[in-house]
């Protein structure tokens, strides 16, 4: 295996920003310009959120969501959170960067794969904010070595539901904030700017595809992915996998590397996850790689007819991307298009099954044998992860040292006669803690109050509530996350 970290060469001293200024380096707030502008935009957003009424309801002015929950349109003006949509600094010395909470990692892998790195772990979709990310939490392919994003976290700057700026790291006094923010989905506040850690990256990643025939066979070597970090020679900088059957998954192990014999490009005519049924080995540069999924939303672009050849030579290759098909979802949600047209064709009522699990890796396969079985969807992502330390997050609890599959489906299937929605999302929901799992919450979620507190560490949670937004200004997690408040 000849793929290694690659140091990058020139003054790796100094802490940059995108114009240049000097900073404070060491994870430190940066000085200079962008700092400076940082500070004035904490101070204008403070002053914006004292002047909302109390019992009005708070939300942010963002032009893009990954939220699967669908609301009605909430005209009320918003928290003008634009200020915080860049990167403060970049320090190539300590490899970590300053950032703004709202900023996308689309723009934060560009500003940090200019100096040779990029955060430890990078979320599938271009529009996934830092913030969002840490709050709602986030995985990718990186996820078995360097666990979740909120992971590489030193310190967060958060305005909280009281109307304070805090900056909170894992030994200050705000150290309960610090661990209670990830999956708390912007309840407790909101992540103005956040100090994470980077790694160096190489130009090129090195993919090979396995084939699996079980899930058996595949979990055991996602167990020994973990354990022996490469799969048959191929070291695993990177890995995820597809299951397109219970006959036919793969498993993508990706490595680092200096040299590319060719690179392959799926921003064009040719499309991502159907590569991985074809030759066994490619290269991607470590950009493309990152943004894999993103051109076809995974494989969710299927339904604007995107995958049509011809369609796809038409459709501009700048509205290729997540951003665009979630917001064409979210007009015919609005509308309800395509339920009206279904309806008139006598189709039957359909549900939106659209959500990420976590099972430990014990139990994975039969997880996944039972999703393709009960609800017949595919394919289905798979992500193994693994916490990156001995911290564990109270709100999310996962146990250190613990292999886990994260598997993601996101589509609609055929409801069964006299069948309500949230039959299939309700059954996933007990499955999923039946085998000692946890799911995501950035998209519907159907349990009892009582179930999902005691899921989601109810206790903790309304501890650091009350510490942090005592008058409940801001949503409550169940209120927000099961009633869509």
């Amino acid at each position: 295996m000849s793929h290694g970290p690659r140091q990058r060469q020139g003054d790796a001293t100094e802490m940059t920003t995108h114009t240049r200024q000097g900073a404070q380096p060491g994870g430190g707030r940066a000085e200079g310009a962008s700092a400076a502008q940082h500070r004035a935009a904490v101070q204008a957003i403070q002053r914006q959120y004292a002047a909302i009424p109390p019992g009005t309801k708070i939300r942010l002015a963002k032009k893009t969501s990954n939220l699967f929950r669908f609301r009605d349109q909430n005209t009320a003006p918003g928290l003008d959170v634009s200020a915080f949509g860049r990167v403060i600094a970049v320090s190539p010395k300590d490899r970590t960067a300053v950032v703004g909470g709202m900023t996308t990692y689309e723009d934060l892998a560009a500003a940090t794969l200019s100096h040779g790195l990029m955060p430890l772990v990078v979320p599938q979709l271009k529009t996934i904010t830092l913030g969002g990310a840490v709050s709602g939490l986030g995985i990718e392919s990186t996820s078995l070595r360097n666990g979740m994003p909120h992971e590489s976290v030193t310190e967060l700057e958060v305005l909280t539901g009281d109307g304070r700026v805090v900056t909170a790291t894992s030994g200050n006094e705000h150290a309960a904030l610090f661990r209670g923010f990830p999956n708390s989905y912007g309840t407790l506040g909101y992540a103005l700017s956040l100090t994470i850690e980077l790694e160096p990256v190489q130009p090129y990643v090195h993919l090979r595809h396995f084939r699996f025939a079980d899930p058996d066979e595949c979990m055991r070597a996602v167990a020994a992915i973990a354990a022996d970090g490469s799969l048959a020679g191929h070291r695993a900088d990177f890995v995820d996998g597809t299951a397109f059957g219970l006959d036919e998954m793969y498993l993508t192990v990706g490595a680092f590397s200096e040299v590319a014999p060719w690179r392959s490009d799926y921003t064009r005519e040719r499309i991502y996850y159907q590569s991985i049924r074809g030759p066994r080995e490619d290269f991607l540069t470590i950009g493309d790689y990152l943004w894999r999924w993103d051109t076809d939303w995974f494989w969710c672009s299927r339904p604007f007819g995107v995958q049509n050849p011809l369609v796809r030579r038409l459709w501009p290759r700048r509205y290729r991307r997540s951003d665009t098909y979630r917001a064409l979802v979210a007009f015919d949600r609005r509308h309800q298009l395509m339920s009206k047209i279904d309806a008139l064709r006598g189709k039957p009522a359909t549900e939106a099954v659209i959500q990420d699990v976590e099972i430990p890796i014990e139990e994975a396969a039969s997880f996944l044998k039972y999703f393709l079985t009960d609800v017949g969807m595919s394919p289905v992502w798979m992500c193994p992860l693994r916490l990156r330390g001995e911290q564990t997050w109270p709100l999310y609890p996962m146990h250190a040292g613990q292999v886990y599959v994260n598997f993601g489906f996101w589509g609609a299937v055929d409801l069964p006669p006299g069948a309500r929605d949230g039959h299939y999302n309700r059954r996933v929901e007990e499955k999923v803690s039946e085998l000692g799992g946890h799911k995501g919450l950035y998209s519907t979620s159907f349990y009892p109050e009582h179930e999902f507190w005691e899921r989601y560490n109810g206790p903790e949670y309304a501890s650091v509530k009350r510490a942090y937004d005592p008058q409940g200004r801001l949503a409550d997690l169940y209120d927000k996350c099961v009633k869509g408040v």
